[in-house]
Formats: C-alpha cells, structure tokens, sequence
C-alpha cells in the first residue's frame, strides 16, 4: 500500500495520497485548493542497516582515502560523516571543533584555545594522563 507524493502545480504545495492496494490508481487533486494540475515527485525512502555493516562501511579504505590531514576543511567531513553514521549525540565541544575545522581552523589553533578538548583528547583519542590518574 503505498504512499504517493504530489506537488500542486496551482497552489504549489505538496500532498501526500495513501493508496489502499497497488492496483488503485490514486485520482491527484490537491486537497487545499482542489487543484487537479499536480506533478508527482519522487519519495525520499531510507535503508536499515545492520551495526555490523555500518561498522564495516565505516572502516572502507575508499571512504577515507579522500581525506587530506593536512587540511581541516577534509577532516572536518570526515568526522561529520562519521557522527551521522553513528547516530548518537557527541555534544557541543564535538560540534565545535568540526564547525571550526570547516571554517578553516587548524586542529592546534582550536587544541590551543579548548585547551585539552574536553573529553575527546586530541581530536578522538582518549586523553592520557600520568601517574596521578593510577
């Protein structure tokens, strides 16, 4: 049963039309303005994956063949695409180093002004410490 999606060429809006069984045709008619003069777009749709494939796409060699450490612009993608794959809040001291790289920023500007980076150690890596921490 699947679920059309229209835009009104009238009143430019779009519309959703739920049709009960594949063989139905759906009759498009713009429920705001009762406009029949409609364009049907293409549905956006997602794909389940698994935790073990995501993690195997996240350690594609190809995936990280593109990034150049050398600039932050390449690095701060990287780490934008590897937050979204992960799909959990990394928190605002993440955020703003990446918005910083993107702007250009060197990673030893923003170590030197967020000092030890918060919890996340040089750009990932846990923060090591000395004996006192035994």
């Amino acid at each position: 049963m699947p679920i059309y999606e229209y835009r009104c060429n009238t009143c430019r809006r779009p519309f959703s039309i739920f049709v009960r069984s594949l063989s139905a045709e759906a009759s498009a008619t713009c429920p705001r303005c009762g406009g029949s003069d409609v364009r049907r777009l293409i549905s956006r749709f997602s794909v389940l994956h698994s935790d073990e494939s995501r993690a195997e796409q996240l350690m594609d060699s190809a995936d990280l063949a593109d990034i150049d450490e050398n600039d932050p612009r390449s690095v701060a993608r990287w780490a934008r695409r590897m937050s979204n794959e992960l799909g959990e809040d990394v928190g605002p001291e993440f955020n703003e180093i990446v918005d910083r790289l993107e702007a250009g920023e060197s990673p030893e500007s923003i170590e030197q002004t967020m000092g030890d980076l918060g919890e996340m150690g040089d750009m990932g890596t846990p923060p090591t410490g000395g004996d006192e921490d035994l």
